[in-house]
């Protein structure tokens, strides 16, 4: 899936969502100062920043798969520990942490139980393990309105709502499933605001995701009538798009 670019196409095309829920989710995995924590997936460092602007630099640490993601949130957070790796192998120290999150990150793992598994083994006993991941299999996520009209012109398109974690009560389901316990489930609402349909279709024409990829591989007439589809299915004015994640807060 196309999430090797540069961190400012994927900021066009998810930061609008991906900053705002960051608040919501740092608050609701009960961080506070004098905490370690540890951004499992970090992007371009949405989570990160809010992480560093509540426990200083110092007590955050940072890892994402993609190199260029990695430059990004180095910039972006200066003093935060970034570090390029997997979910599924974190380059920490057992116990080093008293929080691990992971943000709109576990549905895109190679394996969710085990990435869940490794954030629990680097947060310490009694820490929490936190995620969310958009409702892609409930058509509440940020992407739904592109995704109906995919799946309207062409019934048989692969899109994202059998990825892992993404349907009601999936995410409980893993984090159980890596060992974590008193889990809790719950799900995150951000509203963003667009002035007109071509400020909301533009971030699908930048080759991000798995909706960027499947825009990337339609011919033109395909990619106009989906583009004509999807303006039919929102408003014609100034609009806001309701996006809710799933979340789960668990222990170690």
């Amino acid at each position: 899936m196309a999430f090797d670019v540069v961190a400012d196409l994927y900021l066009r095309f998810m930061g609008r969502y991906s900053e705002p829920l960051a608040g919501h989710f740092v608050d609701l995995a009960g961080v506070r100062r004098g905490m370690h924590a540890v951004d499992v997936g970090c992007g371009p460092g949405a989570l990160t920043e809010r992480l560093a602007a509540r426990l200083g630099a110092d007590r955050v640490a940072a890892v994402d798969p993609s190199a260029m993601f990695v430059d990004a949130a180095r910039q972006r957070c200066p003093g935060v520990d970034v570090r390029e790796g997997r979910a599924e192998e974190l380059p920490f120290a057992d116990g080093a942490f008293d929080v691990a999150l992971a943000q709109l990150v576990v549905h895109f793992m190679s394996d969710p139980v085990a990435g869940l598994r490794e954030m629990g083994r680097v947060t310490r006993d009694g820490g929490v393990v936190a995620a969310c991941v958009w409702d892609h299999a409930g058509s509440r996520g940020p992407l739904s309105t592109f995704w109906n009209a995919v799946r309207e012109l062409d019934p048989d398109a692969s899109d994202e709502s059998s990825l892992p974690g993404v349907r009601a009560g999936h995410l409980g389901e893993l984090a159980r499933a890596a060992g974590l316990r008193d889990v809790a489930e719950g799900d995150l609402t951000v509203r963003v605001p667009y002035a007109a349909f071509d400020e909301w279709w533009e971030p699908y024409t930048l080759g991000v995701g798995p909706a960027g990829d499947h825009v990337a591989g339609l011919d033109d007439d395909d990619c106009e009538h989906l583009r004509s589809r999807c303006a039919e299915l929102l408003p014609e004015g100034p609009f806001e798009v309701e996006a809710t994640a799933w979340s789960v807060v668990a222990r170690t």
